[in-house]
């Protein structure tokens, strides 16, 4: 032992200098922009003069005008949470039934997994203009279809009805971004070892215990990375929200809220704290994420 333990720190001192030039550009890239944000959030900057800045401390968080005190704000994060729960959801969960179809042996699993990347594939900004022009309620085809087939009455405006305006873009999201979820669990289903099912096969077990009892288990460490990659993904959407509903209240995102204020408003420091305060939210949805997860974990592990 007293020999391994210099060798062990010798390991984690090469692995640190190893380490220090990612990090350092990490720093140059994320790091000093973060602080510049962080910093220009307790000033009164404004886009048109950020040079005659004054300190102004807390005021644009919990100031009269704060944006803690903005029922806006609140709003948009109401609108980011759901709209992170609901697509992340669906995503995974109807990423895991595909990826348990692409699982079996076929000869057309090479091109069912081409065919999967399509939706993926094409850029965000693409495909919600897609679906703006599918989803119109004078031209689209799908309202066209719907009429035609005597599903709806008369055609339904999905991007700007405020009912269905958030509805609709989780629905695109889900299209979208399900074969994602779907390669990454499929890629932890083909982890598996095949002598567990087999000896499930052997002793009789159905094919639904199987899956709840060995499968299940084997892949939710995958799983729930792949959820977390989403989660950040989700609670910071952007282009999907603005390119199909522009700046609806309904559906305003807290990305698109703090663009209204550091690009329509010009205020660079109350955009500042917004933008500190979006990077708070995710951390702490993820940190809280990452949390369950492991529990659930260590409950699930023999």
């Amino acid at each position: 032992m007293s020999a391994a333990a210099p060798l062990a720190r010798r390991r984690v001192r090469t692995a640190w200098w190893l380490l220090l030039p990612t990090l350092g550009v990490l720093a140059a890239v994320a790091g000093w922009p973060l602080g510049r944000t962080v910093w220009f959030s307790f000033t009164d900057a404004t886009l048109s003069d950020l040079a005659s800045r004054q300190f102004v401390g807390l005021e644009n968080y919990v100031g009269p005008g704060g944006v803690l005190r903005d029922p806006e704000w609140w709003n948009a994060v109401g609108n980011t949470l759901l709209f992170a729960g609901l697509s992340v959801s669906l995503e995974t969960v109807l990423g895991l039934g595909v990826a348990l179809l692409l699982d079996h042996p076929s000869r057309l699993k090479t091109l069912l997994r081409a065919t999967l990347l399509v939706p993926w594939a094409i850029p965000t900004v693409v495909s919600a203009k897609m679906w703006s022009w599918m989803l119109h309620d004078q031209f689209g085809v799908v309202n066209h279809h719907l009429v035609a087939s005597g599903l709806l009455a008369a055609p339904l405006a999905f991007t700007a009805d405020p009912d269905l305006s958030l509805l609709t873009v989780v629905i695109v999201d889900v299209w979208k971004t399900t074969p994602f979820m779907a390669l990454l669990i499929l890629a932890a289903l083909q982890l598996v070892p095949a002598d567990c099912h087999e000896a499930a096969r052997v002793d009789g077990v159905p094919a639904w215990r199987t899956f709840r009892y060995v499968t299940l288990p084997l892949i939710l460490p995958a799983v729930a990375v792949a959820v977390v990659f989403r989660l950040l993904d989700a609670l910071r959407v952007f282009d999907l929200i603005y390119v199909m509903t522009s700046n609806s209240r309904t559906s305003k995102s807290m990305s698109l809220y703090v663009r209204e204020q550091l690009i329509d408003f010009q205020q660079v420091g109350y955009g500042s704290a917004a933008a500190t305060l979006l990077f708070l939210v995710i951390a702490l949805a993820t940190a809280a994420w990452l949390l369950v997860a492991r529990s659930r974990l260590r409950g699930t592990a023999p």
